[in-house]
This record gives structure tokens, sequence and C-alpha cells, in this order.
């Protein structure tokens, strides 16, 4: 296979949205495992998995969708949209990394084959046609990071608390309903075209729905440092999630970065600080204090 072929499929499956797998990591964060080598690589092996998987998925979403993709500023330069990769190619070399990822999932942990099975199915459902579905797109969004979450923890045997699965549910509601507010605004008039569910949508809609998931975010975030542990100390944490929040909205709404979260993390140093910093007092608290 040529390499500019290879770069192109590589570039299919879009590397710069394999941070949202880092999901994967909440279980190791939140319990006392961050510590223990087995526990980091079998992560770190699910974060490839799960990265694998997602990219084929982002290759048939860019089959399927190659025509409206060529409309769009952006997305028209991808390989399969350009046309400079043939659709029926990437096609098959992602049902060869696929194969490859749940094999290897089988091999590590049946649990996690099947997590990365079922998220297959539900990702490829959504891009294949319940990506259309008004409200339902959104919740399948934060059904495949709870996925991604579930999966990082069984991997490694910890207990899944139902905080975990609530504040994951709702970050992840909060980052999708920014970057369906960011496709309205900077596709305007056009975004039906552009993205079917759009025509479903408004700024206003999307504003109330925000205003709830933010507040419940925050909340049950507070609620769970309040009772993690021994000790109240990851209430200490809570700054950084509130400016995190704050911070990401501002991006969204001001900068026109709300659509691909996956770069506002890479290309937002104070974003990115506020996180590591979170990640460090978190496991910080998690080893010493409970």
């Amino acid at each position: 296979m040529q390499s500019s072929k290879i770069y192109q499929i590589i570039a299919s499956m879009r590397p710069k949205q394999w941070t949202k797998n880092s999901f994967v990591f909440a279980g190791l964060i939140f319990s006392k495992s961050f510590l223990y080598l087995d526990a980091v690589m079998r992560v770190l092996y699910a974060f490839v998995l799960f990265s694998l998987v997602s990219g084929t998925v982002y290759i048939i979403n860019d089959v399927v969708d190659r025509d409206k993709d060529r409309l769009h500023p952006r997305k028209s330069k991808r390989p399969i949209a350009s046309g400079s990769l043939n659709p029926y190619e990437a096609l098959a070399y992602s049902f060869i990394v696929l194969a490859v990822a749940l094999f290897l999932a089988f091999r590590l942990d049946f649990e996690l084959f099947l997590i990365l099975a079922a998220y297959f199915t539900l990702v490829t459902a959504y891009s294949l046609k319940l990506k259309n579905v008004v409200i339902l797109d959104v919740i399948l969004i934060a059904g495949g990071f709870v996925l991604r979450t579930v999966g990082g923890a069984l991997v490694i045997d910890v207990r899944i608390s139902p905080w975990l699965i609530v504040c994951t549910t709702l970050l992840s509601l909060f980052l999708a309903l920014n970057k369906r507010k960011n496709e309205l605004l900077v596709l305007s008039e056009n975004a039906a075209e552009h993205r079917k569910i759009l025509e479903e949508y408004t700024p206003e809609l999307i504003d109330q729905m925000l205003s709830v998931v933010t507040s419940t975010t925050v909340m049950s975030y507070s609620l769970y440092t309040f009772n993690a542990g021994k000790s109240h100390y990851m209430m200490l944490t809570i700054p950084f999630v509130l400016y995190g929040i704050f911070r990401y909205q501002y991006l969204a709404s001001t900068k026109d970065m709300g659509e691909s979260p996956e770069l506002v993390l890479l290309k937002d140093k104070p974003l990115l600080i506020n996180i590591i910093l979170w990640v460090v007092a978190s496991i910080v608290i998690v080893n010493y204090f409970y």
C-alpha cells in the first residue's frame, strides 16, 4: 500500500477526535488503580481499541455523508469527500481494522469486547439513521461516551459508580448540545443542507436545553464530591469543573469552537491546563485522602 494512501486512511479515521476516548480513563482516576502499572496498561489498551473502532465508524460516516460533506467548508477537505480516497476501498480497510480491534478486545477482556461491539452498533446506527431523529441524536452521542466510561472501568474490574454514569451522561450532553448550537450558528441558513437534523433545532431551543444540562452537570458532580470516599476533599475539585464548563461555553459561543470538542481540548491551553490540574488533584485526593 502506498504511503499516501495509508496517510489518507488514517486521516479518515480522524486521530484528532480520538481524544474523546479519554473518557475510558475515568474509572482509573476515580478508583485507587492509577498507581498500578497493569491497570494503567489495560486502560491504555482499551483507549487504543476504542480509537480504532471509532475510526472505522468515522470512515463509514464519511462514506455515507460524502455528498453532503462536499458542500461543507471544512468537511469537503476530508479524503473521501474530496475524492482522494475511494469510498469502497476505505470501507474495506475499515472493516479489517474493526475485525482486528474486536479480536484484540476479545483476547484482552470479554466484557470489553461486548462493550466495543455495543459501541460500534450504537454509533453506526447513529451515523446511518438515528442522527436524523431530533433529541435522540444528542442522547445517543451521550450514550457513546457512557460506553467508553463503562469499558474503561470494566477492563480493570472496578465498581461502576452511578455518579460516574450520571456525570458522564450530563457532560456529554453538554458537549453534544454545544456542537449542535455551533453548527447552527456557523452554517446559518444553509445548516439543514449540511446536516438534516439541524432543521429541527433552533438556537433558542438549544439554549433552553443547555441551561438545564449545564446546571444539572455542576450539581451532580458537586453532589458526588460530597459523598465520595470518607472525606470531603473531592469538593476541592469543583472549581476546576466550573472553570472547565464556563471556559468551554466561552469558546463555543465567542470563538465558534463548539463544533469540534477535540480541537478545543488540543488548541486551548487554559482549558487543557485546567483539565490536567483536575486530573492530578483527583488522583491525589482519591489515593491519599479517601
